[in-house]
Order: structure tokens, then C-alpha cells, then sequence
């Protein structure tokens, strides 16, 4: 069974002569328990197959699939069980007034768990949190602790699929090499499958196996992660892209 089936995806905004198309015919799937990217510059798109996914955006045209489920116009709450997401401020997406323990207690809540106290517990020992952080608040830790708590957060409800838009982006570089292998780690334990956006290809290579390359709203490429490692491409775009996180990797090797 794929966990994720997209067919002919088109997404728009606004009608008439302000009709924006912010995809177009996109096709994809993602085994269950795999890990893909979507990958691209700002404004090609890949979010707003995320935002489509998860019923934010009410105006597209297709088919999509997850789990083995034909997606319609609305999402049940069976629906955000399975399926959740990490967003990627993690200082954004955190309630700044509620401490740690209330964020994970009350989505367990939500969908129905008991033994809250200890299911808590564990969850912040899962993304590599002790006791201490439980009852602090966003503003009180960092922002690499702030996403294992977001993590913590999506891992309540015991998904199958996590949807991660740009996970690491608002992280110091150090950090971020830890948040990935965090949720390489939760993947192959929960047997979860990924869909990621981001426009870092270096992050993409770490985390997932297959990428599709998105430009203006059409996907351009699609291709395994070892042919982009060794640039085995067949759009200028996708070697554009390569190029272009090459030279800001060495950038970054100089200047440190």
C-alpha cells in the first residue's frame, strides 16, 4: 500500500482573472514507510502540496491518496491522527503561554488518550528531552529543543505519516544535523513515512530516499537521492539547484 498516492494535482488561489495556479499536474507517490522530498526555490509549489494534503487548501483538482484513502473536500478527525505535521518555526507553531507539558497533554487529550502523565514522560524520552523540560516554556529553551518538542507534539497522536515542511530551516546548522538524525531514527522505530519539503538539498540527501524537483508549480524531475549525489540528472533546473547548494556549502567550509 503507498502511504501517500498524488495524481494530477492541480492547486489554485482565487478565481477569474486573479486565479493564481500554484500546482500544476503534479504525480507522485510515496511507499508506506518511505521518506520523500519535495524540493525547490520559494514560490514553486512544494508547501502548497503540503497545505492541499492536509485540507488547509480547499481549492485543487486531482486525486490524492494517503493510506490507502481517496482524499476529499474535508479531513475527520481519524485523518489528523494519522496523519501530522512539523512546521517549520518551531517558536511559531509553540503556544507561547502554555509550557511544554500542556502543548503534548492536551493533544494526547484530544484524540482520546489516557494515562496522560506517562505517555508524556515518554514522549519528550523519545525526542531525547528529560524531565527537566517539561514544564518550561517555549520561550525558555532553544529553538532545536523548541522542534523536539513540536516532534514530540506530532508524535502524540501515533501517526503514520509525518508531513515536514522545512524542519531544520530555522535551525543553526549544528542543530540541525541532530533534528535529522532524530527523525531518521523515530522513521525506522515507528515505521513512519515522510513527506518533506525544503529547499536544501543537503537536508533532502540525509533524510530521504527519492525526490521530485519542483519549479513554477510542475514537478520537473523525479530521481533517487544517489543519482542526485552523483548528479545524475536529466533537467537544468535540478543541476541549477545542485550547483547552487555546492557553492553555498563551500561558502560555508570557508567561512568556518
Amino acid at each position: 500500500m503507498n502511504g501517500i498516492l498524488i495524481e494530477n494535482l492541480n492547486v489554485w488561489f482565487s478565481e477569474g482573472h486573479d486565479r493564481v495556479d500554484a500546482v500544476n499536474g503534479a504525480n507522485f507517490e510515496v511507499p508506506a514507510g518511505g521518506s520523500f522530498g519535495l524540493v525547490g526555490e520559494s514560490g514553486s509549489g512544494k508547501s502548497t502540496i503540503l497545505r492541499a494534503l492536509t485540507g488547509m487548501v480547499k481549492t485543487w483538482s486531482g486525486r490524492m491518496e494517503m493510506l490507502g484513502r481517496e482524499l476529499g473536500p474535508t479531513r475527520d478527525r481519524s485523518f489528523y491522527r494519522a496523519v501530522q505535521m512539523v512546521f517549520q518555526d518551531p517558536y511559531g507553531s509553540l503556544h507561547p503561554r502554555h509550557s511544554v507539558d500542556r502543548v503534548i497533554s492536551e493533544t494526547l487529550q484530544l484524540h482520546g488518550f489516557s494515562d496522560i502523565d506517562n505517555r508524556v514522560s515518554g514522549l519528550l524520552e523519545d525526542v531525547g528531552l528529560g524531565p527537566e523540560f517539561r514544564f518550561r516554556y517555549p520561550h525558555q529553551i532553544s529553538g532545536g529543543q523548541r522542534q523536539r518538542v513540536s516532534i514530540a507534539r506530532a508524535l502524540a497522536s501515533e501517526p503514520e505519516i509525518l508531513l515536514l515542511d522545512e524542519p531544520t530551516s530555522a535551525l543553526d546548522v549544528s542543530v540541525q544535523a541532530e533534528i535529522l538524525n532524530l527523525l531518521t531514527d523515530l522513521r525506522k522505530q515507528r515505521k513512519l513515512t515522510y513527506l518533506m519539503v525544503t529547499h536544501d538539498l543537503t537536508v533532502v540527501s540525509h533524510l530521504c530516499t527519492d525526490i521530485a524537483v519542483m519549479q513554477l508549480g510542475k514537478i520537473v524531475e523525479i530521481l533517487s537521492v544517489e543519482d542526485m549525489r552523483a548528479h545524475k540528472t536529466s533537467h537544468p533546473y535540478t543541476s541549477h539547484l545542485l550547483n547552487s547548494s555546492l557553492g553555498r556549502r563551500r561558502e560555508a567550509t570557508e567561512a568556518g
